[in-house]
């Protein structure tokens, strides 16, 4: 019987850059999962589904809540994001890693769930600098820009009770510094009994 995987979520707001980290994350442990989240909203360009989300309908979505199959769902800007509680438990199940990429709200629900969680939380070097972020996007309309920093702007409020914080001043160091969390908790006794067990029946 495999040890039970562990699982990191990851929370930051717009602009914080927290999906390059995750990227850099994957690529560098490429033993963990990445949890494609269900979402009612279409497709952005280059977006795969199956890949960045399962795309479904909004009438899909609101049946799957009915069914209890969602660990966390949510309603942002509109449209329903969600995590499916059972593909969950399966990739754990089989001792296998999962990232998650979830806001604040349904991260919060999962460690109300799930007790050995990994927390960590993304955060910009400044208000300003977020903001500047924010425009160079440039896809989106100036109040939808402000819709999302001031959502932003209360999101920032719940990193105080997140396991780790990280600035992202510069990619790199808070991608390094993603996988150092990733790679110390990895070494954690109490995640190690299984094998700790089997060590010394062996001996």
């Amino acid at each position: 019987m495999s040890d039970q995987g562990l699982f990191i979520v990851l929370s930051a707001p717009s602009g914080a850059g927290k999906s390059s980290i995750c990227r850099r994350l994957l690529a560098a442990c490429p033993e963990i999962e990445f949890s494609v989240s269900y979402t009612s909203r279409t497709p952005r360009p280059n977006e795969v589904n199956g890949k960045d989300y399962h795309f479904i309908s909004r009438e899909d979505f609101q049946r799957r809540i009915d069914q209890g199959e969602f660990v966390e769902w949510i309603e942002n800007y509109g449209h329903f994001y969600g995590t499916s509680g059972k593909a969950m438990h399966e990739v754990l199940g089989k001792g296998k890693d999962l990232l998650l990429d979830i806001e604040p709200r349904g991260a919060k629900e999962i460690k109300k769930k799930f007790e050995d969680g990994i927390f960590v939380f993304v955060l910009p070097p400044s208000l300003d600098e977020l903001l500047n972020r924010l425009k160079k996007r440039g896809h989106e309309s100036p109040e939808a820009i402000k819709t999302r920093f001031t959502q932003a702007e209360s999101e920032l409020k719940e990193v105080l009770w997140y396991d780790y914080t990280v600035f992202n001043e510069d990619l790199e160091t808070a991608a390094r510094e993603l996988i150092a969390i990733y790679r110390a908790e990895k070494c954690k006794t109490n995640r190690l009994h299984g094998k700790i067990d089997r060590f010394f029946k062996s001996c």
